[in-house]
């Protein structure tokens, strides 16, 4: 009997666990994506020389342990503490599948080969760097991947902002990862 009851629980629990992962799109994600940069250390501040008070040029960004079924990638880095909501410093979409990273002062263009960069919060496209109000307590920054099951979101890049690319890729995430750096402006 005892052997019964936990066959029951066992098939229970784990038709549940599938069925939630069916339901919940979010439950049958792979494990996250590592995301990193030689220029900026996870959870640390910084450097001037990637935001507004200096030389303005992005980071490298890398990252791996992303699915094999993965087709694309996109980038989005944005500051949720901004005193206007969400504000969004970078897009980059439809990064092919074979490139896992984005150079040191990535040019900002609309297309490099099959990439695409859309439009940031300031109003331009390509990589627009931390830049706090003065005063300000220091702002996250996170450098979001996302890998996903499609080539292309079919999107210009003078109509890509963080609202479109969301919108986009609803139902086409299969990981995701981040890095996040602080900063801070002087008085």
């Amino acid at each position: 009997m005892k052997n019964f009851i936990k066959f029951l629980f066992t098939f229970t629990f784990g038709f549940l666990f599938v069925l939630g992962g069916v339901l919940n799109p979010s439950v049958a994600r792979d494990m996250p994506i590592k995301v990193f940069s030689p220029n900026i250390k996870n959870r640390e501040y910084i450097s001037v020389k990637y935001t507004c008070d200096g030389n303005d040029i992005s980071p490298k960004i890398v990252w791996t342990h992303f699915p094999k079924r993965t087709k694309s990638f996109v980038l989005i880095m944005e500051d949720p503490d901004a005193p206007v909501g969400i504000f969004t410093h970078w897009i980059v979409f439809d990064i092919p599948a074979h490139i896992n990273h984005l150079s040191q002062n990535f040019p900002k263009v609309r297309n490099i080969g099959k990439i695409k960069q859309g439009l940031n919060d300031f109003g331009y496209i390509g990589y627009g760097g931390p830049c706090p109000p003065r005063g300000d307590k220091a702002h996250r920054y996170y450098f979001k991947i996302y890998a996903l099951d499609i080539e292309s979101l079919d999107i210009a890049p003078e109509k890509a902002t963080r609202n479109v690319v969301l919108e986009k890729m609803q139902g086409h995430i299969i990981a995701e990862g981040y890095l996040m750096g602080y900063y801070k402006r002087k008085r």
